[in-house]
């Protein structure tokens, strides 16, 4: 079966055992009608994110066509309807909050995990981009992060800030090639409860995502500083469509609307200083008509 090892798999098995297993663990898929599955999406989406539904019903999908391929059974006469899925959610962060978390990651004992969240910060780089980071990825001398993409895909680099190359560099090695390894030297692939951990003393909203979430809040502050046009941004993020980074486009539009808001400022303040030079040369002139 050609499913990722490790974490991955674990999971999948729990989401079998936990939603799948009970309801069509002693049928075949050709005795199962879409009455069925319709029944199990709405009675799992009372409890779960659709996100969550649709995670279990792709890998119902996957068991079925596994066994069909191969010649182990009758698949099902039916599409498989999954929930729809709004992955355009923008996670954002008040200075307050931000002040906050940066804080509660001082005080966390987890020093790496720390690390990991400063970087999605300072970076915007995914999850895994980050947890699959080497040593080798990092080049000081230039100023770039080489992020190597999944099962032989492009690679691509972004530049090295100054606070990304202090949290690197005050890493220390451990004989590892990752940057941040797991248990054994290996590779981490989450930072779970302590990154919860971490959001929860530092108050932020329920539901925000450790490093996802951050790395949405550096996109957000980039575009709202007005500083960062939406291409330099889309670079950047490493989005493959200028789509995926129109989403922070009205935060750009926002700090436009602000900055050609000044010119009222600017023009008060300078009417307001030759005002009295103005009034003056009007009364002169009708005194030297006088």
């Amino acid at each position: 079966m050609n499913r990722k090892a490790g974490k991955s798999l674990d999971t999948d098995t729990g989401r079998y055992n936990k939603y799948v297993k009970p309801v069509f663990g002693d049928k075949e898929p050709k005795a199962i009608i879409k009455l069925d599955v319709d029944r199990v999406r709405l009675k799992l989406l009372k409890k779960l994110s659709p996100q969550s539904v649709k995670h279990v019903l792709n890998l119902f999908t996957w068991i079925v066509n596994y066994g069909t391929k191969n010649n182990l059974c009758q698949g099902v006469s039916f599409h498989i309807q999954k929930p729809s899925v709004n992955n355009e959610k923008t996670e954002d962060l008040t200075p307050e909050e931000l002040e906050r978390l940066l804080l509660s990651i001082e005080e966390d004992s987890n020093i790496d995990v720390g690390r990991i969240m400063k970087v999605a910060l300072f970076t915007g780089m995914r999850r895994m981009e980050i947890l699959r980071l080497k040593w080798k990825d990092l080049n000081f001398e230039a100023g770039f992060i080489s992020i190597r993409g999944p099962k032989g895909g492009e690679d691509q680099k972004i530049p090295m800030n100054e606070t990304a190359r202090e949290i690197f560099k005050s890493v220390v090695k451990t004989g590892s090639e990752y940057i941040f390894p797991g248990r054994g030297g290996g590779q981490r692939t989450t930072i779970g409860r302590i990154g919860q951990r971490i959001t929860k003393r530092a108050g932020l909203p329920k539901g925000f995502r450790p490093l996802h979430g951050l790395r949405h809040v550096y996109a957000s502050m980039l575009a709202s500083s007005g500083k960062v046009d939406m291409y330099v941004l889309q670079r950047l993020m490493t989005h493959k469509s200028p789509k995926m980074t129109q989403r922070y486009a009205h935060l750009r539009d926002e700090a436009l609307k602000d900055g050609a808001g000044q010119i009222d400022e600017i023009m008060k303040q300078s009417s307001a200083r030759l005002s009295p030079i103005t009034n003056h040369s009007v009364c002169g002139s009708q005194n030297n008509h006088n």
